[in-house]
């Protein structure tokens, strides 16, 4: 019989999050959503005759929008993660579903008042700067929207743009309902001999099998169920790409990446560099790939080799209890106050810990305004599952401060920071594990796990960032997203990208299909250079010490009080140059030769 997952109301109250500090009833939370539906609707009071009246005027409308936004915030946060730890409950979806309608009513009705803001004379701004000085406290948000100018179109199509975006959501919520609801995962044989259904969260521990049959197994029936459904999937994913293309030319981009890199302030170049160094250095991944196949001792290496440790260990398995205790020691180079909120977070159920039926799968961190971040775990009792709990109290840690040192809009840091942190604390963590073992053998286990986190991160997710990039400038071209074109472009890159050591097995093909961050509109190029400003940011943390770390956490307290190229330069890392990127790659190459030498060693 197949291994089978506790339902949601069996998972004891100590491993699930602390939901219920939110609301403590559903009750409570549809007072509040109808409170929310009636401020809402008062938004349409504000309109362009009033708020251009006075800087009075202004200020009254953005105290309001405050308000609104926190107790919106809170109740998507509810709403959200209710469904999310059991994704196939009707009233968590219908929860879900009535916070969405608010938030798309809201932006719709706020969307005007963007666009009149954004057309006001800069004298007349300044002239409302002097007559309400509260009116100084969202500078930043009404020099963002001004900063978009050229890009903000007139209050009336502003309002329909915004209209539109909850029919556009749709297809990302179709895909996501789909693969965590009604998707039908296939079953093998495990290690053990007992049947092993192959979800989301155990898919990635089953390619890490000592056993190939397992791996072979596990990587061919997945993806053939994916193979299955690849049509749906093709016309999901060319459904969210039109959209972006739909938007990017409604406000005038050139292009979509264009338009997803400024909605962060970022420039474009950021993008291709990236892309460019990574090409540049592509040597370096194939050679790790030639040592992977050499330490295994095997005649070809298939894809479905890639996640198996390299060097085994006497016990792989680490407790949740283990790392939680690891990641506290090992993030005291961060100083008192950064360990106290940590240890906050681990002892007051900001976590929830353990896979259940109907639970999202993956990890996250979402940060809540008005209560605490909430992190959603699986956790497997591995070393990868380990380093995904340092990358996400490094996440929530990041929205902790900044929630605590700014207002609620500014407490939003741009999407290309959020990775920083997070990836932050999995460098430092790396470090101190490798400072407190002698053992070659765990070291070299713990320096090939770096090493799959150098390959997953800035190559794998620079390879997503590429398929991102084509499979949009096909779009713009006016050539159809295929299942067919789709496979062919990405076995393409995944032979480029891994090189002749590699078999590249036909199934990976389809593996574009169940990458859940392709429906976030050019989002995982900031995994890799997020990792690559960490590097750098983690190595000065560790050289240079309270001065460095006082950097950080400047930096962490941030929020978008400025743009994330200022904030990271400020932190003491040029992330509109090449050089963070060269260099972590070259520290690849360095790890690359270091692991050979110790595996001559053992």
């Amino acid at each position: 019989m197949a291994s089978e997952l506790k339902k949601r109301g069996q998972v004891a109250k100590e491993d699930t999050w602390a939901i219920e500090e939110l609301y403590g009833s559903t009750e409570l939370f549809l007072e509040d959503a109808d409170k929310l539906e009636q401020m809402v609707e008062g938004l349409k009071g504000f309109t362009k005759e009033y708020l251009t009246k006075s800087g009075a005027h202004l200020l009254e409308y953005f105290k309001e929008m405050e308000e609104i936004t926190i107790l919106l915030d809170k109740g998507l946060c509810y709403s959200e993660r209710s469904m999310d730890v059991d994704t196939g409950n009707s009233m968590y979806q219908s929860l879900s579903g009535k916070m969405m309608g608010i938030y798309h009513k809201f932006a719709t009705v706020s969307a005007p008042v963007d666009a009149w803001v954004v057309s006001m004379e800069e004298d007349n701004i300044q002239q409302f700067y002097q007559e309400a000085p509260e009116l100084s406290r969202y500078k930043v948000t009404i020099d963002e929207l001004r900063r978009r100018k050229a890009h903000t179109l007139s209050p009336e199509l502003e309002e329909l743009l915004a209209s539109s975006k909850e029919m556009g959501a749709a297809v990302e919520k179709s895909y996501s309902l789909f693969l965590d609801a009604d998707f039908e995962n296939p079953t093998i044989q495990g290690e053990d001999g007992e049947a092993v259904k192959i979800t989301t969260g155990r898919f990635i521990p089953l390619l890490e099998s000592k056993d190939v049959r397992v791996r072979r197994e596990a990587f061919q029936a997945y993806y053939a169920r994916y193979e299955q459904y690849k049509n749906t999937f093709a016309s999901l994913y060319e459904g969210k790409a039109k959209a972006n293309y739909f938007y990017a030319r409604a406000r005038k981009y050139n292009s979509c990446v264009e338009a997803a890199v400024d909605a962060n302030n970022v420039p474009k170049e950021v993008y291709f560099n990236l892309i460019e160094s990574v090409h540049e250095n592509m040597h370096y991944m194939h050679e790790y790939m030639s040592l992977r196949k050499k330490l295994m001792g095997v005649e070809e290496l298939h894809m479905y080799d890639v996640y198996v440790p390299i060097v085994g260990e006497e016990s792989g398995k680490v407790t949740y209890q283990q790392a939680q205790e690891e990641i506290v020691e090992a993030l005291q180079v961060l100083g008192e106050d950064y360990v106290r909120v940590l240890k906050e977070g681990f002892a007051n159920r900001w976590i929830d810990k353990y896979e259940n039926e109907g639970k999202r799968s993956g990890a996250y961190s979402a940060g809540c305004y008005a209560a605490h971040p909430f992190v959603l775990m699986n956790y497997q009792d591995n070393l990868d599952s380990e380093f995904t709990l340092a990358h996400e109290m490094g996440h929530a840690l990041h929205s902790y401060y900044s929630a605590q040192n700014n207002n609620v809009f500014d407490s939003e840091y741009k999407i290309f920071v959020a990775e920083v942190a997070s990836t932050c604390n999995e460098a430092l963590l790396m470090d101190y594990l490798l400072k407190h073992t002698t053992d070659k053998r765990k070291k070299a286990y713990l320096i090939n796990h770096f090493l799959h986190q150098f390959r997953s991160t800035l190559y794998r997710q620079t390879m997503f960032a590429e398929f991102e990039l084509l499979t949009h400038q096909m779009v713009e071209k006016g050539e159809p997203l295929t299942a067919e074109s789709l496979k062919e472009l990405y076995y393409g890159l995944n032979v480029q990208y891994h090189g002749k050591d590699v078999v590249m097995d036909g199934e990976i093909a389809i593996e574009w299909a169940r990458i859940p961050h392709f429906y976030y509109n050019f989002y995982v190029y900031q995994y890799a250079t997020s990792f690559a400003a960490s590097m750098a940011l983690s190595k000065k943390i560790l050289a240079e010490g309270e001065p460095a770390v006082k950097r950080y956490l400047k930096f962490l307290k941030g929020g978008c009080s400025k743009p994330p190229i200022e904030l990271l330069k400020e932190a003491g890392v040029d992330m509109t140059a090449k050089e963070p990127i060269c260099e972590a790659l070259k520290a690849f190459g360095g790890l690359i030769k270091e692991m050979e030498g110790l595996c001559c060693q053992i």
